[in-house]
């Protein structure tokens, strides 16, 4: 159970950065449903309008922040409840690789392979929280969303402006 903590942030960290890039995606190709800046969405709540659910009022609609929190608390309650207790499925031995229909591909049959894919699971979550580090300091030094970095000017980058203190320039 020793990586637990780390596992568990990392899945839940590579669904951050995901959701980050995902959002922003779908404003440059035209959905529309209010704010796409990850680090503004947030904020929606407090806008006279409330906050919409991918703008849609029928969906989510509401101007309470407890709403939002206590609904958020039901639902990650029943979720890690389910995954603590093993939900629906009975009885699971291992909650953070339940296998049976969470695996449709068979990836844990081969115990080598599985190893490894646990490895590598580690591995990307420690980068998707390096990546989501990045995107932070970068929303509160540009105001601009990981997409919206990548299409700015090459020019405006840390490299350009540390070089502007080089003697002779």
């Amino acid at each position: 159970m020793a990586l637990s903590s780390p596992t568990l942030i990392g899945k839940w960290a590579i669904l951050r950065a995901l959701g980050c890039v995902f959002l922003e995606l779908l404003a440059h190709n035209s959905a529309k449903f209010g704010e796409a800046m990850w680090f503004k969405v947030g904020a929606q709540i407090f806008s006279e309008g409330g906050l919409d659910y991918l703008g849609n009022l029928s969906l989510i609609h509401t101007q309470s922040i407890l709403a939002i929190w206590a609904t958020q608390v039901i639902l990650m309650g029943v979720i890690e409840g389910h995954r603590v207790a093993g939900g629906p499925l009975g009885e699971v031995t291992d909650p953070l690789y339940p296998g049976g229909s969470f695996d449709p591909l068979d990836l844990a049959n081969d115990p080598e392979a599985f190893t490894e894919l646990r490895v590598k699971e580690i591995k990307n979550g420690k980068l998707a929280m390096f990546f989501m580090f990045g995107f932070f300091v970068q929303a509160i030094v540009h105001g601009k969303g990981p997409l919206e970095k990548l299409t700015y000017p090459v020019s405006n980058n840390a490299w350009a402006y540390a070089t502007n203190f080089v003697p002779g320039k």
